[in-house]
């Protein structure tokens, strides 16, 4: 196992490499829900309402965002698995402050947190205590099941092997169905097939895929995009055959997919960027469909790649010469409906 290992899931943004480069915004006045993104102030690493909102307010068209669990804000006493009920409430509190200030961006519009899922019927209590702190905004749960022998992370715990496929999780999926809440899930491409069997054991919850499944460039990953690409395709193809599962395009800015753009001098423009994410993008939207697929910029851990002046820049490249409907599906409407925002 490689002892740098962990650095490969996300780097602290360096801001004085970031500001080397700047670009013009694209279509300023096109509507975008940022379907994920963190709140965290970790040693060295602030990234908060301020922050946020400081990128939200750089031109694009940000209406509003969904908050995704990143194990901030945990209770210190109380019941161990009540603990992340703290993170909603941390994310809430972000959101109500938003509305104090008149923000043009609902920040965030949506929260997911954190539950153990294992628990099977008896996460009950914890998830209704989640929505209960949201304050109308609590919308699903996110348990990070990404699982590599070379790709350890010290963001999180390693998740058990094959969690996604074990009887447990699905009886705690089942209590997701009962409060029509849905399911973030963060795998590597390895583990697509994990994914489907949850979809099949869990047809009415409905399951979003971040980071477009994560196709590792890294390690021994590295140097072999076309055979990891393949793989990573075919996996997708699969998966999306399940109607209750869409897509996050997006988070991959990252070291995790092996692109080198924190290795350059200057940070990548919005074209590199495109022509970088390019078949990623389009195989997502072609095995899922518009009506199924959500741009996503993830930020902090990609603000150590990308800008997001950039980053949305580079989607909306990606995108010209789609209709007026499917780039609304995209940047807009999909994370609507799926997160039941009023945005």
């Amino acid at each position: 196992m490689h002892s740098d290992s962990a650095k490969y899931l996300g780097l602290p943004p360096d801001r004085s490499w970031l500001e080397k480069l700047r670009e013009d915004v694209l279509e300023p006045e096109l509507p975008i829900i940022d379907a994920h993104h963190h709140l965290w102030d970790h040693a060295g690493d602030r990234y908060l309402l301020d922050e946020m909102l400081a990128d939200t307010g750089a031109g694009h068209n940000i209406l509003g965002t969904v908050y995704v669990q990143a194990f901030a804000g945990y209770r210190h006493s109380g019941p161990e698995e009540m603990r992340p009920v703290g993170e909603t409430e941390f994310a809430a509190a972000f959101a109500d402050e938003c509305v104090r200030r008149g923000s043009h961006t609902q920040l965030p519009a949506g929260i997911v947190s954190y539950a153990e899922l294992l628990l099977g019927d008896r996460v009950a209590p914890v998830l209704e205590a989640h929505v209960e702190a949201g304050g109308g905004r609590f919308r699903g749960i996110r348990r990070i099941a990404a699982r590599d022998h070379y790709v350890v992370s010290v963001m999180y715990p390693q998740p058990p092997l094959g969690m996604l496929m074990e009887p447990r999780f699905h009886d705690g999926m089942a209590r997701l169905k009962q409060l029509g809440l849905s399911f973030d899930c963060f795998i590597f491409h390895t583990q697509l097939h994990e994914l489907a069997v949850l979809a099949d054991a869990c047809p009415d919850v409905p399951i979003v895929l971040n980071h477009c499944g994560s196709p590792l460039g890294i390690g021994p990953y590295a140097g072999k995009r076309q055979e990891i690409f393949d793989i990573w395709a075919a996996g997708l193809r699969n998966v999306a055959k399940r109607p209750n599962v869409f897509l996050k395009i997006g988070g991959m800015a990252i070291k995790l997919f092996g692109f080198g753009f924190n290795d350059q001098v200057l940070p990548p423009s919005s074209g590199e960027l495109a022509a970088a994410w390019k078949p990623y993008v389009e195989t997502g939207i072609a095995a899922f469909g518009v009506e199924r697929c959500m741009f996503e910029v993830n930020f902090p851990p990609d603000k150590g790649g990308c800008s997001y002046v950039s980053a949305w820049n580079a989607f909306k490249r990606l995108t010209v010469s789609a209709s007026a409907d499917e780039r609304a599906a995209l940047f807009h409407d999909t994370a609507r409906r799926f997160y039941r925002l009023d945005i």
